[in-house]
C-alpha cells in the first residue's frame, strides 16, 4: 500500500521539482535585470549602498548590494565563505553563486540542513563546499584551511547569531575584499558592546528575548579598522553591516557609525513563553536588563 501511494506521488514530486527550477530561472532572470539597472545607476550606489538593494534568495536586500560590489571592485579571487546559512534557501551568496559562478565555502550547524544542500542539484552544478560544524573561534582558521580556503578571499560574511565579533577577530588565514557582519542593532549606534565569548553560545538558550547575541554595529567598526577595513554602510533592514579592504575601496564613501546605523526593521522579542512581543526601540534593550556584555573600548565585562 504504501510503495503503491510513493509511486502515485512521484509524478507530483517531478512536477513539484520542474516548477522550482522555473521559478529560481525566473529570480535570476530578474537578478541579472536588476543587476545591469545598478550598474547604471552606480554613481547613487557609491554614497548609499541601501541603494542596490534587491532580493533573488536573500531575506532581505543583500543579494543586491553584495552584487554590485563584487561588479565594482577589483577582486581577484572569486571565491566566498559564508556562516549560519541553515539550509541556504534563503541566504546572501546563492545569488553570488549561481550568477557570478563563484567558487563558495557555507557552514551551518545542522547536519540535516547541509544535507539537505548537498542533495540539491545546484550543489553538483556549482563550485560549492557544505560543512556542518558549530563555527567556534578554536576551530574557524583550521576549518578555512582544511577545505583550501587561504589567503586572497573575495567576500567573508559572518551571521552566526552569537559570536560574530569574536569569530572574525579570530580570523587570520584569509584576506577577503568584502566582509559582512550581522550587528545586533538593540545594542544602538554608540555602544561598543558584544557578547561574551562563549564556544557554546545558543542565542534561543542565552535569553527568552532572543535579542541577547551578537555584537553592536561600532564594536564591529573598531574591529573593522584594526584589520584594514572601512565601513560603508548597513542595509535597510538593519542587520548586516558592509565592509570593504581599505586598498580595494575605490569611489566608495566610508562612514562612521553613527552615520551609517540603521535600526532593525523586524521585531522579534519574545516573551518568557516564546510568544513574539513586537518590540521596538530602547523597550528591547531593557528586557536585557542584568545581562552580561564585554565593552570592546575598555575591555571590560559591563551588566545591562
Amino acid at each position: 500500500m504504501l510503495t503503491k501511494i510513493l509511486n502515485l506521488l512521484n509524478p507530483l514530486r517531478v512536477k513539484v521539482k520542474k516548477q522550482t527550477k522555473d521559478i529560481d530561472q525566473l529570480k535570476l532572470n530578474s537578478g541579472k535585470i536588476l543587476s545591469e539597472l545598478n550598474n547604471a545607476k552606480a554613481e547613487q550606489i557609491l554614497g548609499d549602498i541601501q541603494k542596490a538593494e534587491f532580493k533573488i534568495f536573500s531575506q532581505w536586500g543583500d543579494d543586491g548590494i553584495i552584487n554590485f560590489l563584487c561588479n565594482y571592485l577589483d577582486i581577484s579571487s572569486k571565491t566566498f565563505i559564508e556562516f549560519g546559512v541553515e539550509d541556504y534557501t534563503e541566504c546572501n551568496t546563492r545569488f553570488l553563486l549561481i550568477n557570478n559562478n563563484w567558487r563558495g565555502l557555507i557552514i551551518d550547524g545542522s547536519k540535516r540542513n547541509m544535507d539537505k544542500v548537498r542533495q540539491e542539484d545546484m550543489y553538483w552544478r556549482y563550485n560549492l563546499t557544505a560543512l556542518d560544524i558549530f563555527v567556534t573561534k578554536e576551530n574557524i582558521n583550521s576549518l578555512l584551511a582544511l577545505n583550501n580556503f587561504t589567503g586572497e578571499t573575495g567576500l567573508l560574511h559572518v551571521d552566526i547569531d552569537g559570536n560574530d565579533y569574536w569569530i572574525w577577530k579570530e580570523i587570520n588565514v584569509i584576506n577577503p575584499v568584502v566582509v559582512i557582519i550581522e550587528y545586533n542593532s538593540v545594542f544602538g549606534a554608540a555602544n561598543p558592546l558584544t557578547i561574551p565569548y562563549d564556544a557554546s553560545f545558543y542565542r534561543t538558550n542565552a535569553h527568552y528575548s532572543n535579542l541577547y547575541y551578537g555584537t553592536s554595529l561600532l564594536s564591529v567598526c573598531d574591529l573593522a579598522a584594526e584589520k584594514g577595513y572601512s565601513f560603508i554602510g548597513c542595509n535597510s533592514n538593519g542587520n548586516n553591516a558592509y565592509f570593504v579592504r581599505n586598498d580595494k575601496l575605490k569611489n566608495l564613501k566610508i562612514k562612521s557609525a553613527e552615520e551609517g546605523f540603521a535600526d532593525a526593521q523586524f521585531a522579534e522579542s519574545r516573551s518568557p513563553a516564546k510568544e513574539l512581543t513586537f518590540l521596538r526601540g530602547d523597550d528591547r534593550l531593557k528586557l536585557l536588563k542584568g545581562m552580561q556584555v564585554f565593552n570592546t573600548r575598555t575591555n571590560i565585562i559591563e551588566i545591562i
